[in-house]
Protein backbone atom coordinates (compact mmCIF):
# COMPACT_ATOMS: atom_id res chain seq x y z
CA UNK A 1 0.00 0.00 0.00
CA UNK A 2 1.65 3.27 -1.33
CA UNK A 3 1.17 6.49 1.36
CA UNK A 4 -1.00 8.28 -0.13
CA UNK A 5 -2.88 4.82 -0.09
CA UNK A 6 -2.56 4.60 3.80
CA UNK A 7 -3.06 7.87 4.41
CA UNK A 8 -6.32 7.87 2.58
CA UNK A 9 -7.61 4.93 4.79
CA UNK A 10 -7.13 6.64 8.23
CA UNK A 11 -8.74 9.44 6.76
CA UNK A 12 -6.28 11.86 7.56
CA UNK A 13 -3.79 13.77 4.61
CA UNK A 14 -0.19 13.81 5.69
CA UNK A 15 0.68 17.95 4.25
CA UNK A 16 3.64 16.57 2.37
CA UNK A 17 2.03 13.73 1.21
CA UNK A 18 -0.97 15.50 -0.06
CA UNK A 19 1.55 17.91 -1.94
CA UNK A 20 3.38 15.10 -3.46
CA UNK A 21 -0.31 13.21 -4.48
CA UNK A 22 -1.60 16.24 -5.92
CA UNK A 23 2.03 16.50 -8.09
CA UNK A 24 2.19 12.89 -9.35
CA UNK A 25 3.30 10.64 -6.23
CA UNK A 26 1.01 7.88 -7.69
CA UNK A 27 3.41 7.72 -10.24
CA UNK A 28 6.68 7.58 -8.50
CA UNK A 29 7.39 3.26 -7.64
CA UNK A 30 6.75 2.66 -3.85
CA UNK A 31 10.38 1.82 -2.77
CA UNK A 32 11.16 5.84 -4.22
CA UNK A 33 7.82 7.32 -2.36
CA UNK A 34 9.48 7.60 1.02
CA UNK A 35 12.17 10.01 -0.60
CA UNK A 36 9.67 11.82 -2.70
CA UNK A 37 7.80 12.43 0.59
CA UNK A 38 10.27 13.74 2.94
CA UNK A 39 12.08 16.19 -0.16
CA UNK A 40 9.17 17.91 -0.59
CA UNK A 41 8.29 17.89 3.49
CA UNK A 42 11.58 19.96 4.17
CA UNK A 43 11.77 21.29 0.38
CA UNK A 44 15.23 19.95 0.05
CA UNK A 45 15.88 20.99 -3.04
CA UNK A 46 13.72 24.55 -2.48
CA UNK A 47 15.69 27.75 -1.91
CA UNK A 48 12.37 29.58 -0.97
CA UNK A 49 9.08 28.52 1.49
CA UNK A 50 5.28 29.20 0.84
CA UNK A 51 4.08 28.92 4.52
CA UNK A 52 -0.14 27.92 5.10
CA UNK A 53 -1.19 28.43 8.26
CA UNK A 54 -3.72 26.15 8.88
CA UNK A 55 -7.03 25.91 11.46
CA UNK A 56 -9.99 23.60 12.31
CA UNK A 57 -12.86 24.76 9.99
CA UNK A 58 -10.56 25.86 7.09
CA UNK A 59 -11.95 25.92 3.57
CA UNK A 60 -10.36 23.14 1.78
CA UNK A 61 -10.13 24.26 -1.24
CA UNK A 62 -8.76 27.61 -0.14
CA UNK A 63 -5.46 25.71 0.51
CA UNK A 64 -5.53 23.31 -2.24
CA UNK A 65 -6.38 24.91 -5.16
CA UNK A 66 -3.28 27.11 -4.93
CA UNK A 67 -0.67 24.04 -3.40
CA UNK A 68 -2.10 22.34 -6.77
CA UNK A 69 -0.31 25.64 -8.60
CA UNK A 70 2.66 26.25 -6.04
CA UNK A 71 3.75 22.80 -5.44
CA UNK A 72 5.40 22.27 -9.12
CA UNK A 73 7.41 25.88 -8.45
CA UNK A 74 11.10 24.80 -8.94
CA UNK A 75 12.62 27.28 -6.07
CA UNK A 76 9.92 27.21 -3.57
CA UNK A 77 8.50 24.41 -1.15
CA UNK A 78 5.70 23.89 0.62
CA UNK A 79 5.28 23.84 3.97
CA UNK A 80 1.49 23.63 6.65
CA UNK A 81 1.32 25.21 10.32
CA UNK A 82 -1.24 24.83 12.77
CA UNK A 83 -0.75 26.27 16.16
CA UNK A 84 0.93 23.28 17.95
CA UNK A 85 1.78 21.28 15.28
CA UNK A 86 -1.54 19.25 15.92
CA UNK A 87 -4.11 17.96 13.08
CA UNK A 88 -6.41 20.19 12.08
CA UNK A 89 -9.62 19.13 10.10
CA UNK A 90 -11.27 21.20 7.23
CA UNK A 91 -14.89 22.39 7.15
CA UNK A 92 -15.45 19.29 4.86
CA UNK A 93 -13.91 17.01 7.32
CA UNK A 94 -10.67 16.00 5.87
CA UNK A 95 -7.67 16.09 8.89
CA UNK A 96 -4.68 17.84 7.72
CA UNK A 97 -0.95 17.14 10.06
CA UNK A 98 1.05 19.82 9.71
CA UNK A 99 4.71 20.12 9.16
CA UNK A 100 5.03 22.84 11.87
CA UNK A 101 4.16 24.25 14.82
CA UNK A 102 3.75 28.49 15.08
CA UNK A 103 6.13 29.08 17.56
CA UNK A 104 8.51 27.08 15.55
CA UNK A 105 8.19 27.53 11.93
CA UNK A 106 11.00 28.89 10.19
CA UNK A 107 10.64 32.00 7.97
CA UNK A 108 8.63 31.94 5.15
CA UNK A 109 9.34 33.92 2.17
CA UNK A 110 5.08 33.54 1.15
CA UNK A 111 2.50 32.91 3.51
CA UNK A 112 -0.67 31.87 2.79
CA UNK A 113 -3.76 32.34 5.43
CA UNK A 114 -7.00 30.51 4.45
CA UNK A 115 -10.53 30.94 4.95
CA UNK A 116 -13.22 28.62 5.98
CA UNK A 117 -15.70 29.11 9.04
CA UNK A 118 -13.09 28.42 11.48
CA UNK A 119 -11.46 32.45 10.90
CA UNK A 120 -15.13 33.46 12.79
CA UNK A 121 -13.61 32.80 15.87
CA UNK A 122 -9.93 33.19 15.23
CA UNK A 123 -10.41 36.63 14.87
CA UNK A 124 -9.21 37.72 18.23
CA UNK A 125 -6.77 34.39 18.51
CA UNK A 126 -3.44 35.92 19.93
CA UNK A 127 -1.48 33.15 18.95
CA UNK A 128 -2.46 33.34 14.99
CA UNK A 129 -2.30 36.90 15.10
CA UNK A 130 1.26 37.32 16.73
CA UNK A 131 2.27 34.61 14.31
CA UNK A 132 0.93 36.43 11.14
CA UNK A 133 2.82 39.94 12.23
CA UNK A 134 5.82 37.72 13.27
CA UNK A 135 6.08 36.10 9.82
CA UNK A 136 4.96 39.45 7.93
CA UNK A 137 8.11 41.21 9.18
CA UNK A 138 10.36 39.13 6.93
CA UNK A 139 7.79 37.96 4.12
CA UNK A 140 8.17 38.70 0.30
CA UNK A 141 4.49 38.43 -0.31
CA UNK A 142 1.93 38.02 2.43
CA UNK A 143 -1.44 36.67 1.29
CA UNK A 144 -4.45 35.28 1.51
CA UNK A 145 -7.87 33.75 0.46
CA UNK A 146 -11.43 34.33 1.03
CA UNK A 147 -12.06 35.27 4.90
CA UNK A 148 -8.15 35.13 5.66
CA UNK A 149 -8.23 38.12 4.77
CA UNK A 150 -10.44 39.17 8.21
CA UNK A 151 -6.94 37.48 10.20
CA UNK A 152 -4.98 39.63 7.91
CA UNK A 153 -6.75 43.08 8.59
CA UNK A 154 -7.19 42.33 12.54
CA UNK A 155 -3.28 41.54 12.49
CA UNK A 156 -2.93 44.85 11.28
CA UNK A 157 -0.75 44.32 8.29
CA UNK A 158 -3.42 45.42 5.88
CA UNK A 159 -3.76 49.04 7.57
CA UNK A 160 -3.84 51.46 4.89
CA UNK A 161 -3.82 48.77 2.08
CA UNK A 162 -6.62 48.08 -0.76
CA UNK A 163 -7.64 44.18 -0.12
CA UNK A 164 -10.67 41.94 -0.67
CA UNK A 165 -12.48 38.90 0.46
CA UNK A 166 -15.01 36.28 -0.08
CA UNK A 167 -18.15 38.01 -1.19
CA UNK A 168 -20.81 36.52 0.88
CA UNK A 169 -19.05 37.42 3.54
CA UNK A 170 -18.00 40.89 2.61
CA UNK A 171 -19.89 42.56 5.12
CA UNK A 172 -18.49 40.95 8.38
CA UNK A 173 -14.85 40.79 6.94
CA UNK A 174 -15.07 44.32 6.83
CA UNK A 175 -16.28 45.25 9.81
CA UNK A 176 -12.76 43.70 11.66
CA UNK A 177 -11.22 46.54 10.48
CA UNK A 178 -12.07 50.29 9.34
CA UNK A 179 -8.12 50.84 8.46
CA UNK A 180 -8.57 48.54 4.80
CA UNK A 181 -9.77 50.16 2.16
CA UNK A 182 -11.96 46.82 1.30
CA UNK A 183 -12.83 46.51 -2.49
CA UNK A 184 -16.25 45.30 -3.39
CA UNK A 185 -15.27 44.31 -6.93
CA UNK A 186 -12.35 42.61 -7.15
CA UNK A 187 -11.52 38.67 -7.77
CA UNK A 188 -7.84 39.55 -6.21
CA UNK A 189 -6.23 42.32 -5.18
CA UNK A 190 -2.66 43.62 -5.38
CA UNK A 191 -1.03 46.02 -3.23
CA UNK A 192 2.34 46.18 -2.36
CA UNK A 193 3.27 42.92 -1.13
CA UNK A 194 -0.30 41.74 -0.06
CA UNK A 195 -2.26 39.50 -2.55
CA UNK A 196 -5.75 38.72 -1.04
CA UNK A 197 -8.59 37.31 -3.16
CA UNK A 198 -12.54 36.72 -3.15
CA UNK A 199 -13.99 33.79 -1.75
CA UNK A 200 -12.91 29.55 -2.42
CA UNK A 201 -12.14 28.85 -6.64
CA UNK A 202 -10.94 32.77 -6.57
CA UNK A 203 -7.48 31.72 -4.43
CA UNK A 204 -6.72 29.39 -7.30
CA UNK A 205 -6.89 32.48 -9.56
CA UNK A 206 -4.62 34.27 -6.75
CA UNK A 207 -2.33 31.82 -6.26
CA UNK A 208 -1.58 32.07 -10.54
CA UNK A 209 -1.56 35.37 -10.44
CA UNK A 210 1.31 35.28 -7.68
CA UNK A 211 3.04 32.58 -9.89
CA UNK A 212 3.30 35.41 -12.46
CA UNK A 213 4.67 37.33 -9.98
CA UNK A 214 7.44 35.36 -8.71
CA UNK A 215 8.53 33.79 -11.92
CA UNK A 216 6.95 35.51 -15.26
CA UNK A 217 3.63 34.41 -17.20
CA UNK A 218 4.15 31.30 -19.03
CA UNK A 219 5.26 29.88 -15.71
CA UNK A 220 1.56 30.29 -14.56
CA UNK A 221 0.13 29.37 -17.99
CA UNK A 222 1.39 26.27 -17.77
CA UNK A 223 0.63 25.84 -13.87
CA UNK A 224 -2.62 26.31 -14.80
CA UNK A 225 -2.58 23.98 -18.20
CA UNK A 226 -1.45 21.02 -16.48
CA UNK A 227 -4.24 20.80 -13.84
CA UNK A 228 -6.57 21.80 -16.86
CA UNK A 229 -7.51 24.67 -14.99
CA UNK A 230 -9.29 27.50 -17.08
CA UNK A 231 -7.47 30.69 -15.05
CA UNK A 232 -9.40 33.86 -14.79
CA UNK A 233 -6.68 36.25 -15.22
CA UNK A 234 -8.24 39.27 -14.88
CA UNK A 235 -8.24 40.93 -11.25
CA UNK A 236 -11.59 42.95 -12.27
CA UNK A 237 -13.32 40.22 -13.98
CA UNK A 238 -15.75 39.38 -10.79
CA UNK A 239 -18.96 37.92 -10.86
CA UNK A 240 -19.87 37.79 -7.24
CA UNK A 241 -18.88 41.79 -6.91
CA UNK A 242 -20.80 43.30 -4.26
CA UNK A 243 -21.55 47.16 -3.94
Amino acid sequence: MSIADEYSRRGMIRSAAAVTALTGLAAVPARAQSQVVSETAEGAAKARRIGIALFDGFETLDVFGPVQMWARLPDHGIAMVSADGGPVRSTQGTQIVPDHAFASAPQFDVLMVPGGMGTRRLVDDARLLDFVRRQDVGTTWTTSVCTGAAILARAGVLDGRRATTNKRAFDWVRGQSDKVAWQGRARWVVDGKYITSSGVSAGTDMALALVEQLYDRPTAVEAAARAEYAWNDDPDNDSFAVG
